[in-house]
C-alpha cells in the first residue's frame, strides 16, 4: 500500500482538491483508495457525502489515529492512501509526513503562498522524504509566473511537479456535485491535467498504469 500525504501550512491552498482528484484518477485506473480526512473542518468527509458514498472511502482521522486507520487500510487490502491535512497544525503534518511515501505540497501561484511554502519546506526537508509542489489554482497560460515559481520552490530546497493544475471552474463545479472533474467534465483540460498528474504521481509511487485500460481519459488516450 502506498501513501501519499497532501501538506500545506497555509490555508486555501487546495489541499482537499487535490486530496480526492488524486483518489478518484487512482480508482478509475482499478486501484483501491482512501481518503484519510486529518481537517477537523471535515471537507473531504463533506465531499464524500455529496458522493453518496461512492468510492473512494473518506475516513476521519487524527494524529493520535492515524496508525490504526492505515492498518485498517492495509488490512482492506487497500492500495492508495491519500492523507489530507489541515492547515496550521503542525503535529498533524509532521505525522502524515512522517508515514508517507511521498509528499505533495499544493501552493498557489502568488508572492503570499510562495511566502507561506517555506514553513512547509522546512518540515519536508527535517522529515527527508520525497517532496514535490504542486502548483495549483494558476492562470492556464503564463510562463513566467511559473518559471519563478520553481525558481523560488528550489530556494526552499523543494522540486516541483512537472504537471500543474490551473485555475478552472470544472474543479468547483465537479467538487460541489461530489465529483472529479474526471467524472464530471472527461473531456475537459481540467481532466487532462489530472491525468497527467495521477500518471507522474503513480511513476513516483511505482504503481503500474495497466490495472484497468478500459477505464482512460482523453489526455491517456
Amino acid at each position: 500500500m502506498k501513501i501519499v500525504a497532501v501538506v500545506s501550512q497555509k490555508g486555501g491552498a487546495g489541499k482537499t482538491t487535490l486530496a480526492l482528484h488524486i483518489a478518484v484518477a487512482a480508482e478509475r485506473t482499478g486501484l483501491s483508495a482512501a481518503i484519510l480526512d486529518m481537517d477537523p473542518q471535515g471537507t473531504a468527509e463533506r465531499w464524500s457525502e455529496w458522493r453518496k458514498e461512492e468510492p473512494p472511502a473518506v475516513v476521519a482521522a487524527k494524529a493520535t489515529t492515524l496508525n490504526r486507520r492505515l492498518e485498517q487500510a492495509r488490512a482492506g487490502e487497500g492500495d492508495l492512501v491519500v492523507i489530507d491535512t489541515p492547515p496550521l497544525a503542525q503535529t498533524e503534518a509532521r505525522e502524515a509526513a512522517r508515514i508517507a511515501d511521498l509528499i505533495l505540497i499544493p501552493c498557489r501561484p502568488s508572492a503570499f503562498d510562495l511566502d507561506a511554502i517555506r514553513i512547509t519546506a522546512d518540515l519536508a526537508n527535517d522529515i527527508r522524504k520525497p517532496a514535490f509542489v504542486v502548483v495549483n489554482a494558476g492562470p492556464p497560460h503564463g510562463t513566467a509566473v511559473y518559471k519563478d515559481v520553481a525558481e523560488t520552490v528550489e530556494r526552499f530546497g523543494l522540486r516541483v511537479a512537472p504537471t500543474r493544475l490551473a485555475e478552472r471552474a470544472a474543479f468547483r463545479h465537479a467538487v460541489r456535485e461530489g465529483k472529479s472533474v474526471q467524472e464530471l467534465e472527461p473531456d475537459s483540460r481540467a481532466a487532462e491535467e489530472v491525468a497527467l498528474l495521477w500518471e507522474w504521481i503513480a511513476g513516483q509511487l511505482g504503481i503500474p498504469q495497466s490495472r484497468n485500460p478500459a477505464i482512460r481519459t482523453k489526455a491517456e488516450a
